[in-house]
């Protein structure tokens, strides 16, 4: 079993930067393989989008990202940045990691971190 739990989330003023983390917790112990990385984002009153994406090392953003962020994995391959820069206001929402792990047990099993909440004030 693979938890996700995302942190970093905050109050910023707008044209700040922001760093989340989504790290992966095997809680037997087992080994894991972190194959496929995403950030989506869900805005009040609006459905949960894609932010952007991390597959091999390379990366793909959603259009309206426009060059700010960019998404890292750590040497150990157990935890995913979401690195933030010139922050809006309509970058508020709630930020979700998800990811397609892989481990001994379950095979290939795509999850979901609890979300952390990015509040740009201008």
């Amino acid at each position: 079993q693979v938890n996700l739990v995302d942190t970093g989330g905050g109050l910023v003023q707008a044209g700040e930067s922001l760093t989340l983390s989504c790290a992966a917790v095997e809680t037997s112990g087992s080994i894991f393989r972190w194959n496929r990385g995403a950030w989506y984002r869900q805005a009040p009153g609006k459905q949960r989008e894609l932010v952007g994406s991390i597959d091999g090392g390379h990366t793909h953003f959603a259009d309206y990202i426009q060059g700010r962020f960019s998404i890292s994995l750590n040497n150990h391959k157990d935890t995913m940045y979401l690195r933030m820069n010139s922050l809006r206001s309509d970058d508020t929402a709630v930020y979700y990691c998800n990811a397609d792990i892989w481990t001994p047990v379950t095979g290939p099993h795509n999850y979901w971190g609890q979300g952390t909440q990015v509040t740009v004030s201008s």
